[in-house]
Parts: C-alpha cells; structure tokens; sequence
C-alpha cells in the first residue's frame, strides 16, 4: 500500500460536486438548529470586534471569549462535519479532523488558557482587511453559496462549516496584538488551500475564493511581521 503522502487529488477526491452539496444538506438538517446558534455567536464576535479598543486592545475576558467560540467551532467541525459526515465520502476527511482538532487546542492553549490572545480594532489597512474577511465568511460566503448554484439548504455558515470557519478565524486572526500567530495561521490557511484544491477538482464555481482570502491573509501577516522587524530593529539602533 502507497503511503498517504503520495497519493494525489484524483485518489482522494472521488465523489462530485452534486454529491459535495448534498453532503451539506444532510449535514446542515441533522445538526439544526446549531447554525442559527452559530450565527449569533458570530454576530456578536464581530460587535465586539467593532467596538473601540481600551489600551492594547479589547477587555481581556473578550479575547479568551472570542477565542473559546473559535475553538469550539473548529471542535464541532472536526467532530460533528469530518468524522461523522465527511468521513463516509473520503478517508482523508479523519486526517483533516485531527488538523481542526489541533487548531481546537492551540486556541483553548494560547487565547483561553494563557490569555495571549487579544483582538483591536486598528484602522490601519491590516486591521480594516482582517475585519473585512472575517464579515465576509460570516455574511457573505453563505449569499455567494446561493449565487453560484446551491440550494439554500446546501450552504455553509460560520462556525459550523469549515470554509467559512477557517476564513472567519484568518480574518480575526490579523486583528490579534502582538507578534503574528503563525502557529494559528497555519491550519486554517492549509485547509484553505486543500478546499479550493479539491473544489476546483470538482469544477465547482469559483473554487478559488478562500485560497484567494487565506492567502491574502499571509502576505498581510508576513507584511506586518517585517513591518514589526524593521521597527524594533530602528528602535534598537536608535
């Protein structure tokens, strides 16, 4: 038996798009109303994201809050989406759930746990893209879902589904203080990639869209990464 590395998109994506959107179907009827729940949750993550900064950033309990729904979210994705549902398409579906697994624990160990992770609202252009992304995973992929060609019923919401979860938390993630969370970055920008991979493999519409969001969301943190170098090296100097 070929070992998993080696295997290419072909082997591991052998269902259609049809059978793709009737995957969100089934799961979005079993776990209702869990979306409606999700949905408030992000509403209220991104008011409080909206809302003026005190010192260095947001109250300190609305970070270890904010990120305590982010990795719940990532935890009901990798359990209630890719073991119980996605699972049954493709084997690959239990390695992408130990990943959301992974990302579940890295927020709980650096935002809950250790309160490393504070969130502001900066008006610079990093922190109006970060904010930007984050409403377009909860407000608009859903629309889009239905713009280009899926029933109501087959769309993907924040929180539940990965797609947008893993965009939202990219969005948010730029809005965090301090140095740049590339070990929180990283999940989520893989399976970005992975997703739009596997949809252009399957011919969907615009499979490109949240590559195109996570890589935006790279080359602005390696942007404020060196932007932070320079500065602290000037500051050094000086």
């Amino acid at each position: 038996m070929s070992e998993w590395w080696t295997y290419t998109l072909s082997d591991i994506q052998s269902f259609s798009l049809q059978t793709w959107y009737r995957l969100f179907e089934r799961y979005n009827a079993a776990i209702w109303p869990a979306q409606i729940v999700a949905l408030a949750l992000g509403i209220w993550i991104g008011s409080g994201l909206h809302l003026p900064h005190r010192g260095s950033g947001l109250h300190p309990w609305r970070g270890r809050v904010i990120t305590a729904i982010l990795a719940a979210s990532w935890l009901w994705i990798a359990i209630a989406f890719h073991v119980t549902r996605y699972a049954k398409l493709s084997w690959v579906a239990m390695y992408f759930a130990w990943g959301f697994g992974l990302e579940a624990l890295l927020l709980i160990w650096s935002g809950v746990i250790r309160g490393r992770l504070t969130f502001e609202r900066r008006p610079d252009a990093i922190g109006r893209a970060g904010l930007s992304i984050y409403l377009f995973a909860l407000l608009v992929q859903p629309v889009l879902g239905q713009l280009l060609g899926r029933e109501w019923r087959q769309i993907e919401v924040f929180g539940v589904a990965p797609d947008p979860t893993a965009v939202g938390t990219l969005g948010i993630l730029l809005l965090a203080t301090g140095h740049t969370r590339w070990e929180l970055i990283a999940v989520p920008a893989i399976w970005c990639a992975i997703s739009g991979a596997t949809l252009a493999a399957m011919n969907a519409p615009a499979p490109w869209m949240v590559s195109a969001a996570a890589a935006l969301v790279v080359i602005l943190a390696a942007w404020r990464t060196l932007a932070t170098s320079r500065t602290s090296g000037t500051s050094t100097n000086g």
